[in-house]
């Protein structure tokens, strides 16, 4: 397994691009409501990332080996969909959570961020599968750091989500990015404090964790693409783009309206500085 180290400027390329993916969520919000569909929230962030960022939606064709090309330029995944949500002309209504997916390509470098939004009314337990999501991810991001292991960050993410009661999707994981889509390492979310690659500065690569209410077991659609849990049951994904750094991490997936770190995150922080 080879994995690139960032330089400087390559990582002041990748800030780019994680900037422009997170403006793109925070430009696509306000639209998230009851009574739009899935195809209108891609015709929109496509025509805000050409005509706008001037970047490239890397979704757009994408064709891994085995693959049909993707024929969208985001993922939207509702409700029981676990990722890779193809859109269409599904009508969000009241109550439904979504997750969108978007990654940008600006100057050669990819920017890779998804969140999840809840659609009106969303019942309580909706909403804390989401809530539970974002932190088990930032569970996972707060464990990077020079010669930490991908194992910690997956346990972290891992143990959790599970003592909410929730279950890890294992079948995907995060992935090294830079001026391709997808490049090493993967990134799983469950793992052994210890294990697994050690990490460095200069490593880029997203945590994503998809996490099932009910069963972790999912299985794919006709399309090719969009993935279910197989219970049906409700599942929400998070994600952001990580640089190690010298001293830990810096998320390079952050724009005026990201959701800010949770209190966990910034009062430890605090206590640091």
């Amino acid at each position: 397994m080879t994995v690139s180290i960032k330089s400087a400027e390559d990582i002041a390329g990748m800030r780019v691009a994680g900037q422009l993916a997170a403006e793109l969520l925070d430009y696509i919000t306000p639209f998230v409501k009851p009574g739009v569909t899935t195809n209108e929230l891609d015709r929109l962030c496509h025509d805000y990332q050409v005509n706008v960022q001037h970047s490239i939606p890397a979704p757009l064709n994408y064709a891994p080996g085995g693959h049909t090309p993707y024929p969208k330029s985001i993922c939207t995944s509702v409700n029981q969909q676990v990722c890779h949500g193809v859109p269409g002309d599904r009508l969000l209504k009241n109550g439904d959570i979504i997750n969108i997916d978007v990654t940008v390509i600006k100057n050669g470098w990819h920017g890779d961020s998804s969140r999840m939004y809840c659609v009106g009314n969303v019942a309580p337990h909706a909403k804390r599968l989401c809530e539970i999501t974002w932190q088990a991810m930032w569970h996972g991001i707060e464990q990077v750091r020079p010669d930490a292991t991908l194992g910690d960050v997956g346990h972290a993410i891992q143990v959790f989500a599970e003592a909410q009661g929730y279950n890890i999707v294992r079948e995907f994981c995060g992935h090294g990015i830079g001026r391709r889509f997808h490049e090493e390492p993967q990134v799983l979310h469950y793992g052994r404090p210890g294990t697994g690659l050690r990490l460095q500065p200069g490593m880029i690569f997203t945590i994503e964790p998809m996490i099932n209410a009910g069963k972790r077991d999912i299985r794919q659609m006709g399309d090719g693409w969009t993935i279910v849990t197989k219970d049906r049951s409700l599942s929400a994904q998070w994600e952001h783009t990580i640089v190690v750094t010298d001293t830990g991490y810096e998320v390079l997936t952050v724009s005026a309206a990201t959701p800010a770190p949770p209190a966990f995150v910034t009062d430890k922080h605090a206590s640091l500085a």
